[in-house]
């Protein structure tokens, strides 16, 4: 596709604001300063000094930035051609703003400041995943109505992936399975038996037993590299919340809630994600599913990308693509096509040109909330702990993800994992137990909570 033709009707850059100026928001400040059909030159942050730092890092000069905490100073420095940094999107509700880009990362002030985007008119480009997980298609609708668009953006996995499946299908592809591979591969030193994933180092000298596959049964293996690899994390919560995403834009599920996760290279990947009739791990075809990258250190990374595993149907086609270095099952029935990366704010302006300049969505046509993203107890939790959002991966402790079949709310039901995100417990939750909305105490008034209603009214009632 020719990327000029297709952006060509956009006659003037878009105005866009990023909200949260973090790893993935500076990166899309740094590369809008770079991308000619888009003007970004406001953003929000917890303090306008965040939002300072972050543009004066990029190489914006100090003088071209000003603070801005009343909607009259900013309109101001937005019409003097200044840079505006500010503590709160209501500042910013009065200048002639196209799409605001939400990418907090925090799930009640994401909600917040996507509602306030579409009430003040705006395009919402949601970067959080937290968000999307618990109102996600409830926004798209909300969006619709009135007359504006809602999107994810390439940059992170789940349009990315969407962009891929959809691909296939326009294509006719049968597609086996579709996911991403773990944001950080499990590399192996042959020589030394370490294997290092995310900073953590383990001596693993009996792993190389367990490199390649089994000829006889492959599954065998990748339960044997699991066990091994049971001191590094082979679950993480924004795995799971970005298949979500992708389930409730393409109708696409997991196998199973947990997913199956294998320790794949590679060309392996065609080989394990398909039928358990043909030697695969899945239940059947058509599934989502993730998988770690194994890989020496001088080997290339999955770098977190995303893929799909089609059926190959013409064999001496693929007979002769294999030839050519694609990656294609040993037996040539199935064959994996993929993504190899995941560009943050680098590449959101794609998603961010097709939303306010074309109208369209990077993400579903009409994302329905087909799964929810929930919690399990994985120690016994006493009434009074409170749920608290953390690290990196915006986890929460002694909380494990699954993905169930999306319901709305109700005190039996299993809680969005994100809604429930530093609440607290009002009784005790035992181990192994999911908890639910009757579990915690939330405040009814927030507007994520108030987003889940609206969404739940929408797609549920009766």
């Amino acid at each position: 596709m020719n990327f000029h033709t297709y952006f060509s009707s956009i006659a003037k850059p878009v105005n866009a604001c990023i909200v949260g100026s973090g790893g993935f928001g500076r990166s899309f400040l740094a590369q809008g300063m770079r991308t000619p059909l888009l003007n970004c030159r406001v953003a929000v942050d917890v303090s306008a000094e965040v939002v300072v730092h972050a543009m004066t890092q990029i190489g914006i000069a100090e003088d071209q930035i000003r603070v801005c905490e009343t909607p009259e100073s900013a309109l101001q420095a937005w019409h003097d051609g200044c840079y505006v940094a500010t503590s709160d999107l209501v500042n910013l509700l009065g200048l002639p703003l196209d799409i605001v880009v939400e990418a907090t990362g925090n799930p009640e002030a994401g909600a917040r400041y996507a509602k306030m985007a579409l009430d003040a008119g705006f395009h919402l480009a949601l970067v959080s995943k937290e968000v999307d997980s618990v109102v996600g298609p409830g926004l798209a609708h909300m969006a619709r109505q009135k007359g504006l668009v809602m999107t994810p953006v390439d940059g992170d996995q789940p349009s990315l992936l969407i962009g891929l499946i959809t691909w296939a299908q326009v294509m006719g592809f049968e597609i086996i399975a579709a996911g991403k591979a773990s944001e950080y591969d499990f590399v192996y030193d042959h020589e030394t038996g370490a294997m290092s994933s995310n900073g953590m180092v383990v001596g693993l000298p009996m792993f190389k037993s367990f490199w390649s596959l089994d000829a006889e049964d492959p599954r065998t293996t990748i339960k044997a590299r699991a066990k091994a690899c049971h001191q590094l994390p082979q679950r993480a919560v924004p795995d799971f919340c970005e298949m979500q995403v992708v389930s409730s834009a393409t109708g696409f599920v997991p196998d199973t809630p947990e997913f199956h996760v294998p320790i794949l290279r590679i060309s392996e990947v065609p080989e394990l994600l398909r039928p358990v009739s043909e030697g695969g791990v899945l239940a059947a075809s058509g599934k989502l599913e993730l998988f770690h990258c194994l890989r020496k250190a001088d080997e290339l990374s999955f770098a977190g990308g995303v893929f799909v595993v089609i059926r190959c149907h013409d064999a001496a086609t693929w007979s002769l693509l294999a030839g050519k270095g694609h990656v294609v099952s040993d037996d040539q029935k199935t064959a994996l096509m993929y993504i190899p990366r995941h560009l943050l704010g680098l590449e959101a302006a794609i998603s961010v040109l097709e939303a306010a300049g074309l109208g369209v969505s990077s993400g579903g046509v009409d994302p329905k909330p087909t799964l929810d993203l929930v919690g399990k107890a994985t120690e016994f939790l006493p009434a009074g702990t409170v749920l608290k959002m953390g690290g990196h991966h915006h986890s929460i402790e002694k909380v494990s993800p699954l993905l169930v079949e999306g319901a709305a709310l109700a005190d039996d039901r299993p809680a969005p994992f994100y809604l429930i995100a530093n609440c607290r417990l009002s009784r005790d939750v035992r181990k192994g137990q999911f908890i639910c909305i009757g579990d915690v105490e939330i405040d009814t008034s927030s507007v994520l909570f108030q987003l889940r209603s609206y969404q739940d009214t929408v797609f549920f009632a009766s």
